[in-house]
């Protein structure tokens, strides 16, 4: 079977971001703005923004409305009183930061551009615009390059607590706090890596996988369960059912996960529970040896390219490059060691 085309360096995620599969300007019957021409008129508008966004651009910065401002405050009011109770402890960590440095306010709609800078800062994500619903194989494959595709526009004002697509209240309130997570960074880099070259079968077991840890996943926390998945985290009434006893959870098995039913209008049939995204990482690296491909593959953080592994040159390389980190640990363990020398010395 042909390996799929996929991009090999960040700048050829441009030919990537402007597929939209869903949505965009072309918005459902029953789709709370469809009868809406001004709200139409600005969804054009992030449309065209996102669709001529490229590479290396500064991310435009956008003049809300009070109405869409308006709309952003209602659902961050209601979020912001079931964080403290509901949200995982890497959520809450980085909670205040975000609403220190990048403008997270309930009369105030932050610019992704400055979420962008602050990400990369923390771990070395970005976000790029893209106008609406990305393929599954699109969406994973910017996360293989530690990029995550966002949405500028918001939900219609008719119903704050509804959206049938992502807005950016579903992608900044859900997901980037998480992203500001080393592990969970990790975690979703390493799942965007696994798609690449994969097959649409395999794509379809990854996105599954995807959707009920990154989107509705729950961990346990202080004796206790809390939600990291951002369709969670940005939905009053799910986060509340997902927690309650009502709602059917079981531990997170990749195998298990990957052959159930996402469901978008509707609460999930059951929710997934990790340890921890460290788990939740390693049960990922396991699953995804699963998936056929001709080649191993490697992002390299220097040129942001994703590397093809296919040979014992390339091997070799790999090896080479880890014996240099393997003596920074060395020389790390060794003084770590003569420290705790003389602080025993010291003391006696």
């Amino acid at each position: 079977e042909e390996t799929p085309w996929f991009p090999r360096r960040i700048s050829d995620l441009d030919q990537c971001s402007i597929k939209v599969l869903l949505y965009g300007v072309d918005l459902d019957a029953d789709h709370p703005g469809f009868t809406d021409p001004v709200y139409r008129a600005r969804r054009m508008y992030f449309h065209d923004v996102a669709i001529a966004y490229k590479h290396g651009d500064p991310i435009p910065r956008v003049q809300y409305t009070k109405e869409e401002t308006d709309t952003w405050g209602v659902v961050f009011r209601n979020l912001n009183r079931l964080y403290p109770t509901h949200a995982c402890a890497e959520y809450l960590v980085n909670w205040p930061l975000l609403r220190e440095k990048c403008g997270f306010r309930e009369d105030n709609i932050p610019q992704l551009e400055d979420i962008s800078r602050f990400l990369r800062d923390r771990t070395g994500f970005t976000l790029r615009p893209v106008a609406g619903y990305l393929s599954p194989r699109d969406f994973l494959y910017g996360l293989a390059f530690r990029v995550f595709h966002c949405t500028q526009y918001i939900r219609h004002s008719s119903n704050p607590s509804y959206t049938p697509e992502p807005d950016c209240c579903h992608e900044l309130l859900g997901h980037i706090p998480l992203l500001a997570d080393p592990n969970f960074a990790q975690f979703s880099h390493e799942i965007g890596l696994a798609a690449i070259g994969a097959s649409e079968q395999d794509i379809n077991r990854l996105a599954t996988c995807y959707f009920f840890t990154i989107e509705f996943g729950l961990c346990r926390q202080n004796d206790g369960l809390r939600a990291y998945g951002a369709g969670l985290l940005s939905s009053c009434a799910e986060l509340e059912h997902a927690l309650s006893d009502k709602a059917k959870k079981i531990a997170f098995d990749p195998d298990v996960v990957c052959k159930q039913t996402c469901l978008i209008t509707t609460y999930q049939d059951q929710y997934f529970v990790s340890a921890s995204f460290v788990e939740a990482k390693e049960k990922m690296r396991e699953f995804a040896l699963s998936i056929k491909r001709p080649f191993a593959v490697r992002y390299n953080p220097y040129n942001q390219s994703i590397e093809i592994v296919s040979n014992t040159q390339h091997v070799a390389q790999i090896i080479s490059d880890l014996k240099g980190d393997m003596c920074i640990i060395f020389d790390a363990l060794r003084k770590l060691q003569n420290s705790v020398t003389n602080d025993i010395n010291n003391k006696n």
